[in-house]
């Protein structure tokens, strides 16, 4: 049961390689391993763990599972997705705890840890939040390497209410980032020095490495997810900072009409483009703030990016006919695969995503 419901394959994303190793233990465990997309070339690596063994433990770990998906979906920052996972393990303790006395599960007080990093392949930056687990561990494409100081939030279900601190570190392209369940790298200068030597080494290698360094480690379970850095080119991304007058919607159309026939997308694609580029953009300039950015993203999908400074959250009105606005996200969410808000320390950022085809 716990194999499967652990991911069944993975995410390949394109912005990081990712690898890794469960090391099941004795009666099993509840650790688990997440990897989300997200938009804007943005990637959710999730490692957590339950404590306790047995069935209970993994349905639990489970259920947890299955909140961090849901609530990657809202596109929240990392900080306020821990923090609401960490309400929904409280509501399941809470539930153990009013069980009769004479059930076994109310003997067993829920306890877990998480990590949450969101790599950014345009920024070359990763954002971490974690709640009891152990520093990443991170070696760089020069073969340096340090233990990342990431300030440790409460555990998720645990008495202490304190808030959970986002710490945002630049991750160059072929670094190689390590989170495990277990301190075993802080303890184990054999593994930091596998990871070291095997910054350039296929990540499936490096964990068939560490698995057989650890292999007198069976007694408690282990899970280590490795996760390779990659940089987006440059020349796949348009960045546009835009006035907050009028005229932002006209120059926005004009630059990503440039910049499409650029990337060679076909004509189908553009025109929707150019009517989500520009009714975001309207959005922004109606009812958003100074400074408006306009940012394409080409990396599988085609990404529309419009930030404002306000981090108001945009409303999507089913106008009447007789209205004289309203339509506009309405018309987004129509014409697009799909679109959310990605909320910032100050202001937010509305995209769209839509399948693309070449000219």
């Amino acid at each position: 049961m716990k194999r499967r419901l652990l991911p069944q394959r993975p995410a390949t994303p394109s912005t990081v390689d990712v690898s890794h190793l469960h090391l099941p233990g004795r009666g099993g465990g509840g650790a688990w391993f997440d990897v989300i997309e997200l938009a804007g070339a943005r990637t959710a690596l999730v490692l957590g763990d339950v404590a306790g063994l047995g069935m209970a433990t993994a349905t639990t770990m489970g259920q947890l599972r299955m909140v961090v998906q849901s609530l990657a979906a809202l596109d929240l920052e990392p900080d306020e997705l821990m923090a609401r996972l960490s309400d929904t393990a409280a509501r399941l303790a809470a539930e153990r705890a009013a069980l009769p006395i004479g059930d076994p599960l109310h003997r067993e007080p829920l306890t877990a840890g998480c990590l949450i990093a969101v790599y950014d392949s345009v920024e070359r930056q990763c954002t971490f939040v974690r709640a009891g687990l152990p520093e990443p561990y991170v070696v760089f494409l020069d073969g340096s390497s340090t233990i990342l100081s990431v300030p440790a939030g409460p555990v998720l279900a645990g008495t202490d209410q304190s808030p959970f601190p986002a710490t945002t570190v630049a991750v160059p392209a072929g670094s190689t980032l390590a989170i495990c369940n277990e301190d075993v790298l802080a303890s184990s200068a054999q593994l930091r020095s596998l990871l070291n030597q095997g910054v350039a080494q296929p990540l499936d290698e490096l964990c068939d490495a560490l698995a057989y360094a650890m292999r007198n480690r069976y007694e408690t379970e282990k899970l280590v997810l490795l996760a390779r850095a990659k940089a987006l080119p440059a020349e796949q991304v348009l960045t546009l900072p835009l006035p907050a007058g009028p005229e932002a919607a006209p120059r926005a159309r004009a630059a990503a009409r440039r910049q499409l026939e650029a990337w060679k997308v076909d004509e189908d694609s553009t025109f929707t483009t150019e009517l989500i580029v520009s009714e975001l953009v309207g959005n922004a300039v109606r009812y958003g703030a100074p400074p408006l950015r306009l940012r394409l993203i080409l990396d599988g999908m085609l990404t529309c990016e419009v930030s404002d400074a306000v981090s108001s959250a945009p409303h999507l009105k089913h106008a009447r006919t007789i209205d004289e606005t309203g339509r506009g996200l309405f018309i987004v969410a129509t014409v697009a695969d799909n679109w959310g808000t990605h909320y910032e320390a100050q202001g937010k950022t509305v995209w769209a995503q839509q399948l693309t085809g070449a000219a």
